[in-house]
């Protein structure tokens, strides 16, 4: 499954470019041309990866990229007219990832992207898995395999709370069905089958407020689900 990116910048000739160019090498890029539209886009979606504009109609990148890091991890490059050392200053110290300045090479902007989702992945692999996670209202114990919701004990079966703690534990990114049952098959304490989607309803009856307006496990059409990072807005 290609990796997705969000590519927020105004000059829409720019995103059609980059988007057919990365996505010949199995990037998927989907473009926005406002704040307003990528920070609708990171509520709805889950991308791997963020190429981000500084100066933009309607705001501020580098303010973006603040308030982004303040509850996401999510790979950030900046990619801007504005090349001053300053401005690379600025960016990294908010939490950008990398800074490639405008004009730039599309070949250099993929080897950096595969750079950053390569530390990605790698910090994902090396992270150990906590024995308890808490997502606003909802508590996740490995220890007893049980999921509560605002202190309620949730009902699932040993398969089902593995699946959510895999997604849990990947909270942001996009897993796909077979993703899912690798992840989940070591933590398991009863046979798997492929019934992915049966099981996935089933968790949502027992953690969503409305499991048919599912706000922590969302689909994403044609390639899996998401757990979400951020679910309870007052929390």
């Amino acid at each position: 499954m290609a990796e997705r990116l969000l590519m927020i910048d105004d000059d829409a000739p720019l995103t059609r470019m980059v988007g057919e160019y990365l996505g010949t090498r199995g990037l998927a890029v989907t473009p926005a041309h406002s704040i307003a539209e990528g920070e609708c886009l990171l509520r709805s979606e889950a991308f791997d990866a963020l190429i981000l504009d500084a100066m933009l109609p309607d705001g501020d990148g580098f303010e973006l990229c603040r308030r982004l890091r303040e509850h996401s991890a999510l790979p950030i490059i900046m990619l801007t007219a504005r090349g001053e050392e300053v401005d690379r200053i600025v960016g990294l110290e908010l939490g950008a990832d990398d800074y490639l300045p405008k004009p730039f090479s599309p070949r250099e902007l993929l080897a950096r992207l595969h750079a950053l989702l390569r530390r990605a992945h790698q910090q994902v692999q090396r992270t150990p898995s906590p024995a308890l996670l808490r997502f606003g209202r909802l508590e996740l114990d490995k220890g007893a395999l049980e999921a509560r919701l605002d202190g309620r004990l949730c009902e699932l079966t040993a398969h089902q709370f593995a699946l959510l703690w895999a997604l849990a534990t990947h909270a942001g990114r996009v897993l796909s069905r077979e993703a899912l049952l690798e992840l989940a098959r070591g933590d398991a304490l009863e046979a798997f089958d492929r019934s992915i989607d049966v099981h996935i309803s089933r968790i949502r009856a027992a953690i969503e407020d409305d499991p048919k307006e599912p706000r922590r496990i969302v689909t994403v059409r044609g390639a899996g689900y998401v757990f979400a990072q951020r679910q309870d807005e007052s929390a």
